[in-house]
């Protein structure tokens, strides 16, 4: 799989979600060997999710998820829940992955995810 094959699985996933009403790319770049997509997903619900990835090509073809953020948001803007990997929580168990929860302001150790397995999360809250 190339970069703009992976970003179009993602794209497509995305409009095969019944929950979705919206759907805009607000920053993408495809090079040879590496790529970013940033977007705004609406649902149903009236929340939102704001994503950016970047994503890099091995020599093997494999896609790998260099950095990510996935905020999601209720119809308030106020946080549901982030998963991110940025650099700024390196006591926490399996960092740099994270998760911000919105309702109490805690800060949990995260997994690596990607943006097909949030939307499954996503998807299992809102039905």
């Amino acid at each position: 799989m190339n970069i703009a094959e992976y970003f179009e699985a993602v794209k497509d996933r995305i409009l095969a979600d019944s929950f979705v009403v919206d759907f805009k790319i607000i920053k993408y770049v495809d090079r040879s060997k590496n790529g970013y997509m940033r977007a705004r997903v609406d649902f149903s619900d009236d929340s939102n999710l704001e994503f950016s990835e970047f994503i890099e090509q091995s020599a093997e073809n494999k896609i790998r998820l260099v950095t990510y953020s996935y905020h999601w948001s209720d119809k308030n803007d106020k946080l549901i829940r982030r998963w991110d990997n940025a650099n700024h929580f390196p006591k926490l168990n399996n960092f740099p992955h994270h998760i911000h929860d919105g309702r109490t302001g805690e800060v949990t150790p995260g997994k690596p995810i990607n943006i097909f397995a949030v939307l499954d999360e996503i998807a299992a809250r809102a039905d």
